[in-house]
């Protein structure tokens, strides 16, 4: 039986083989769910799947992209964004 601590399920439970034959359980918190975009929903590509202590280590430039909207929006919507925003100019 777990430490419990550990008897959530809020924990991933990853089953590992050790050097010695056996099998034990190593406990981790889940991953955040995957960046969308906030117009259209679809998954924002390259922006990292990872728990905020690791964002914290991480350089701006690698937690999202160096774009206007990086991060919020899809390359897409933004295309349609400021195509928009030059007409009304």
């Amino acid at each position: 039986m777990p430490a419990p601590r550990l008897r959530s399920r809020s924990f991933r439970r990853v089953y590992v083989k050790t050097p010695g034959g056996k099998t034990v359980i190593h406990y981790g918190r889940r991953k955040p769910k995957i960046a969308h975009c906030s117009k259209c929903r679809t998954i924002l590509k390259g922006v990292p799947r990872e728990r905020p202590y690791k964002m914290q280590n991480m350089p701006k430039s690698s937690k999202r992209p160096e774009r206007p909207y990086g991060g919020k929006l899809c390359s897409s919507c933004l295309r349609k964004l400021l195509i928009e925003k030059a007409r009304s100019q």
